[in-house]
């Protein structure tokens, strides 16, 4: 298998089976390819239905579902689907697919070339204009934090569009933030191993994506991850 796509789902929107599925051959067409999709129900939700699955699973021959009870996190979440990837070259995107087919080619067509290990995606000015005025505050606030504490080459860690081969896969599996920040985990782990070519990719989002409601209850568990960071080792 050459490519395997990972999408952590909870509370998907409506109408989720349908676009993952027009998604999905997009994406493979795009890059003349069939590529393993993991998709990880990340705990039971009103939002998922059997029927969905149904029809996922007799559409998509190369599925690969895993799922549990119990909400954990879209790091846990992709740990799981990570450690199922049997593709030489690893994605992930969410659920609503918010990045084009020509960014997610980008990041494929990258690791596909051997230019680099690691491709990341990083989101163009554009995307500020897009979200609410305090989650782009929290975001920027973020790439200072990491540009000062952390001083890592690429301070947008947090894209949802990501890409590396198998060979890089024990490096995400050492993650063990379930949540917002075990993006900044794995760069931050992909840089700290010095043995792994990095590379962010610009990537653009679709006109039609909505954000979520950001839940603000995370944000001092994040908080005291990011601390948590600051006094662990890279792939400790």
């Amino acid at each position: 298998m050459n490519v395997s796509l990972i999408l952590p789902c909870y509370n998907p929107p409506q109408d989720w089976e349908r676009n993952v599925y027009t998604n999905y051959v997009a994406f493979c067409d795009r890059i003349n390819d069939k590529a393993e999709l993991i998709m990880v129900i990340d705990g039971v939700s009103e939002s998922i239905t059997g029927e969905q699955l149904i029809y996922l699973q007799q559409n998509i021959p190369l599925l690969k579902l895993i799922q549990y009870a119990e909400n954990r996190g879209k790091g846990y979440a992709l740990r799981q689907g990570v450690a199922a990837a049997t593709g030489n070259i690893i994605l992930y995107t969410d659920i609503d697919f918010p990045y084009t087919i020509e960014s997610m080619y980008a990041v494929y067509n990258d690791l596909k070339n051997d230019f680099h290990d690691v491709a990341i995606g990083v989101k163009n000015e554009s995307y500020y204009t897009h979200i609410p005025p305090v989650r782009k505050a929290i975001s920027q606030a973020l790439r200072a934090m990491i540009k000062t504490f952390l001083s890592l080459p690429v301070t947008d860690t947090q894209c949802g569009l990501k890409g590396f081969k198998q060979t890089v896969k024990p490096l995400f599996l050492k993650t063990t933030i379930d949540r917002y920040l075990f993006d900044l985990e794995f760069v931050r782990n992909c840089y700290g191993s010095r043995h792994h070519t990095i590379h962010p990719i610009p990537v653009a989002l679709n006109e039609q994506v909505h954000f979520r409601k950001m839940n603000y209850r995370i944000l001092l568990p994040e908080l005291l991850n990011f601390a948590m960071l600051l006094t662990k080792k890279p792939n400790e």
